[in-house]
């Protein structure tokens, strides 16, 4: 009888075995166009056919000066949120191989002994008993079979987060490149501006003397001396101001690389910087579902479609076994002869009539899909959004330079001309003053410009998802 049905058993094992109570997941649509942006603003935008993607690029193909691809190195070997982005995905593979564990017996070995004298009250015929037991035990302790599929969604649902948390690193590499890139630029500006407040402050105290010179001899105004005066001071907070961003670049930057920065890997100017490889948003706003973080994401979604399976199989039979075998002897030096071998067979089964809080649990798995759903559908559209923005920086930023160029040149012309006006006595300082103040600001905005089109092209690749190996 036992030969016949046993082909059975197995049979049903291996079926429920593959049972799975989770649903198919297919990717959602995207909710974005196909497309990137057209117009105006993205006219300039269009690079000739041949220039890479920002997925066939590497960081270090893509950065071509030498000094600021060492700083990255530095960072991404010392940078401590890396770090804790890298931690989090063992801890994450750890978890996995926990929930992965669940659906093999653990094996455990049990040595027990017991010695107990039972009171003549309690025995038969009225004697005082004395009883030993001692047992070794090899067996496995409230194996749960799976035949519904809750344990492997659960270890599904961990397989996902693992997965989701290693994009997060990548995605965490990327911002940290991405920072990197944009601090050491933002250092070139701010000391190249540091440079331009120095010798303008020269410029202006030369002035000053001048008009003061002239105020003693009596060809110059007190209110133009004043002026100049307020000129000059107005020089030394610009310089001190500079001389403070200098200072908190150079902290974030050594922030960001975990350890301090030499000073020869540092640059003194925009100028001194080399310009990254240029590179092609590609013809289809697909390339966004590989970014890191859009992967990170679909993972999670994954997950909340494995939670489903794990709270839909919690409404059928839970099936835990508890076995043994071994050997038991009332002498402790008899405890493996012939004759005391021991078995045990005890299996256990769990049928959900009516708990309330197995329903609200298989709610609560519907509700985490949508929110992932939307989170998904979310991250897309802020990645095209941000991609789209980044193309119509790139589409505009060339001629607002040349029209910044050209404004400087006429500024500093201007400015010329009322100085040398000034000096033959032809007009009032204000018209200095005016010049002055406005090549000032011009000169600030060109280097601005300058430095927003360098840090676009880094923007482009991260926005792309490039940089994460």
């Amino acid at each position: 009888m036992y030969k016949n049905t046993l082909p059975i058993v197995i049979t049903i094992v291996i079926f429920f075995g593959g049972c799975n109570m989770a649903p198919k997941y297919t990717q959602p649509k995207v909710p974005v166009p196909d497309k990137w942006p057209a117009g105006e603003a993205y006219k300039e935008a269009k690079v000739p056919t041949g220039r890479p993607t920002a997925a066939e690029l590497r960081w270090e193909q893509f950065f071509i000066g030498n000094r600021l691809q060492k700083v990255i190195k530095i960072a991404l070997k010392n940078n401590r949120d890396l770090r804790l982005a890298a931690l989090s995905v063992e801890k994450a593979r750890a978890l996995y191989g926990v929930q992965r564990a669940e659906l093999f017996p653990s094996v455990n070995a049990v040595d027990s002994g017991s010695k107990r004298r039972s009171a003549p009250d309690l025995t038969w015929p009225g004697q005082p008993t004395t009883t030993k037991q001692f047992s070794v035990d090899l067996g496995i302790a409230a194996w749960e079979i799976d035949f519904f599929g809750r344990i492997r969604s659960l270890k599904e649902q961990e397989l996902e987060e693992y997965l989701a948390t290693e994009e997060a690193r990548r995605s965490a590499q990327i911002s940290l490149v991405s920072e990197v890139d944009r601090t050491y630029l933002t250092l070139a500006a701010d000391r190249e501006n540091l440079k331009l407040a120095r010798s303008t402050l020269e410029t202006q105290e030369r002035i000053y003397n001048l008009i003061r010179r002239q105020y003693e001899t009596g060809l110059a105004n007190e209110f133009d001396l004043h002026q100049a005066r307020a000129q000059v001071d107005t020089g030394r907070r610009e310089v001190a101001r500079y001389r403070q961003l200098v200072a908190q670049d150079r902290n974030a930057l050594n922030l960001l690389a975990g350890s301090l920065v030499p000073e020869d890997l540092l640059p003194s100017e925009l100028e001194e910087v080399k310009p990254p490889r240029d590179i092609s948003p590609g013809l289809s706003s697909e390339v966004l579902l590989r970014r890191p973080d859009i992967m990170a994401v679909e993972h999670q979604l994954k997950a909340a479609y494995a939670f489903i399976g794990a709270a839909r199989a919690a409404f059928f039979p839970r099936i835990t076994l508890t076995s043994a075998v071994g050997t038991a002897s009332d002498e402790l030096s008899g405890l493996f002869d012939s004759g005391n071998g021991t078995w045990s067979f005890a299996p256990h089964v769990l049928m959900p009539i009516f708990d309330a809080r197995t329903w609200a649990a298989y709610r609560v798995s519907k509700a985490e899909r949508k929110i992932a759903l939307a989170q998904y559908e979310r991250a897309i559209q802020t990645a095209f959004r941000e991609v789209a923005d980044t193309l119509a920086v790139r589409g505009t930023v060339d001629e607002r330079l040349s029209a910044q160029q050209s404004l400087v040149k006429t500024l500093g012309q201007t400015y010329r001309l009322s100085t040398k006006r000034y000096k033959n006595g032809i007009d009032s300082y204000l018209s200095v003053l005016d010049g002055q103040r406005s090549l000032f600001a011009a000169l600030h905005g060109l280097t601005s410009l300058r430095l927003a089109k360098l840090a676009n092209r880094m923007r482009l690749y991260a926005v792309l998802g490039g940089g994460s190996e």
